[in-house]
């Protein structure tokens, strides 16, 4: 993901955390990469960051978890939070890279004012506000995307590249939110059944998972109009709700194709779809493979 400017740009000086920063008006980026074998080496910055892998593995240790941290996956850390990094496959063959973003405070500020204005969340709901914890999650298709681009911006040598950022910087800001947001709702979804409306809609979904489900039905589940409904759910999940149905429906096929017993076909209606070509297209959109491919890769 790296761009061939930055190679150009870099000088190997430490085989540990090798630090290359470019600096735009409201945001900095950081990149480390690490050639040999390391334990606790300790890194913390004065800003909100995103850290995200991007070849290698970490061990990360932070306040209050430790995890490995792969290519594909960020962090969210507030200011001044301190990451012990251990390196257990750097080698100088085989380098870990990694990013840090770090964000204007200013910046986030006037987001999430715009969100909060433009697009408030319902009122059981807190305000739209950036993290205040360390948030580790995998990256979606979006912020795999824009962290690319990210990355060819500040490394671009272009007059205008303030100015091009600062529209990333604000869609970035916004998914990470909605990023939260959509874990706190789906992965706890139990817990919050009783305060969330959106969260008691995510868990009839899901023992619901092989019934038709309507906006229509879903929208009285949370007694809310169609339109309504259907606004907040893709403002505090960041998706539509038939494209969550869709993707706990291929969560659910991922697993049936584990059996070799199941048909295509068979796997298909089990997770819920009605239509096997229509399966087999939001199947690929997800996955990049057809169900038989999947398959074959499971070995």
């Amino acid at each position: 993901m790296l761009t061939q400017a930055h190679y150009d740009r870099r000088r190997l000086e430490t085989h540990v955390e090798n630090r290359t920063v470019y600096t735009l008006q409201n945001a900095e980026l950081n990149v480390y990469e690490t050639h040999l074998y390391a334990e606790q080496v300790e890194l913390a910055f004065g800003n909100p960051v995103l850290a995200s892998m991007l070849r290698g593995k970490k061990v990360m240790h932070l306040r209050n978890n430790s995890f490995d941290f792969f290519p594909g996956e960020s962090v969210v850390l507030p200011p001044g939070e301190l990451m012990r990094i251990d390196f257990p496959e750097a080698r100088l063959d085989n380098p870990t890279q990694c990013l840090a973003l770090t964000l204007a405070n200013e910046k986030i500020d006037h987001v999430v004012d715009y969100l909060n204005d433009q697009y408030p969340r319902l009122a059981e709901n807190r305000e739209w506000a950036f993290t205040d914890y360390n948030f580790h999650f995998t990256n979606d298709l979006a912020v795999n995307q824009i962290i690319a681009r990210m990355i060819f911006l500040f490394t671009e040598n272009h007059p205008s590249k303030d100015l091009f950022a600062d529209f990333m910087l604000k869609e970035l800001i916004i998914r990470l939110m909605q990023t939260e947001a959509r874990h706190l709702l789906i992965d706890q979804s139990e817990k919050h059944l009783h305060q969330s409306r959106l969260a008691f809609v995510i868990q009839f979904i899901r023992e619901n998972l092989l019934d038709p489900l309507t906006i229509e039905q879903l929208s009285k589940k949370a007694c809310m109009s169609q339109t309504h409904f259907f606004r907040c759910f893709k403002n505090e999940l960041g998706i539509s709700p038939i494209d969550f149905i869709n993707d706990e429906r291929i969560k659910l096929a991922k697993t049936l194709l584990r059996n070799p017993t199941k048909t295509i076909h068979d796997v298909c209606y089990e997770s819920g779809f009605n239509n096997i070509s229509y399966f087999n297209k939001v199947f690929k959109r997800a996955t990049q493979r057809t169900p038989s491919e999947y398959r074959q890769g499971l070995g």
